[in-house]
């Protein structure tokens, strides 16, 4: 069983390899190699981070939030990451650390939570759907990685908590 706490700076080296890991598989993410930490730590919310740490003390996944835009009608709509660590995989980490995500966004007056994940991505599909996400469109062509064009499902979910349903 995991439990979740904030994710600190100390952390990056474990969270940077869990995101290696998910760019590894080609179906994670159209980056091609981890950011540094001040790059990716600029580029997310400070509040909304969080690491998933398993009995005898490793970092299992994590998740964060990312503002989609810097305009202030946009404050509270962000896109969602969740990586879980390969050894994890297909034992709730996901669904633990993406429960916990929404709950504290939705504390903090998040009204919208998006998602743009690879249509081969079939776990993070499911996983996204089961926690109420739904598929509001198709991003066809979006980028390219490794000189193929790659398309993006866009997820949403609406809090029902906060700002209009």
């Amino acid at each position: 069983m995991s439990t979740i706490r904030n994710l600190e700076p100390g952390d990056w080296r474990e969270v940077r390899e869990i995101y290696a890991q998910g760019i590894a598989t080609g179906n994670a993410t159209l980056e091609t190699s981890p950011p540094e930490w001040e790059v990716w730590d600029k580029s997310h919310t400070q509040e909304l981070r969080y690491v998933a740490i398993s009995d005898s003390g490793e970092i299992t996944g994590w998740a964060a939030l990312t503002p989609v835009s810097g305009r202030c009608v946009y404050a509270g709509v962000a896109e969602v990451s969740v990586y879980v660590d390969g050894r994890f995989r297909g034992q709730k980490v996901g669904d633990m650390l993406l429960k916990h995500l929404i709950r504290q966004s939705e504390k903090k007056g998040y009204w919208t939570l998006q998602a743009g994940i690879f249509s081969e991505n079939l776990a993070s599909m499911n996983l996204h759907t089961k926690n109420d996400f739904r598929l509001i469109g198709y991003r066809e062509n979006i980028g390219k990685m490794n000189g193929v064009w790659r398309s993006v499902n866009l997820l949403e979910r609406r809090s029902q908590v906060t700002g209009i349903n």
